[in-house]
């Protein structure tokens, strides 16, 4: 499953990314804290909406991304 930039509120088009909490190929349950997201008004913890195993996309700390843009993936754990 694709994690993605989400949309906190509904006039937000981009989110700076503030960086992963948990290190590349960590084996999440659904609704832990997976990274931070901010924007011009508040700093938010996106909990994982799955179970399984964080791997890391080619985004960089403190870069803003349009809403929807993919950040990583969580892969199914064999």
């Amino acid at each position: 499953m694709e994690i993605r930039m989400p949309k906190l509120d509904v006039s937000m088009t981009d989110g700076t990314f503030l960086g992963w909490l948990v290190p590349d190929g960590t084996a999440v349950t659904e609704g832990e804290p997976l990274y931070t997201v901010g924007t011009d008004k508040v700093e938010t913890e996106i909990p994982a909406p799955v179970g399984g195993v964080l791997r890391y996309g080619a985004v960089e700390v403190d870069a803003d991304y349009p809403v929807g843009t993919p950040l990583g993936v969580l892969e199914r754990e064999s």
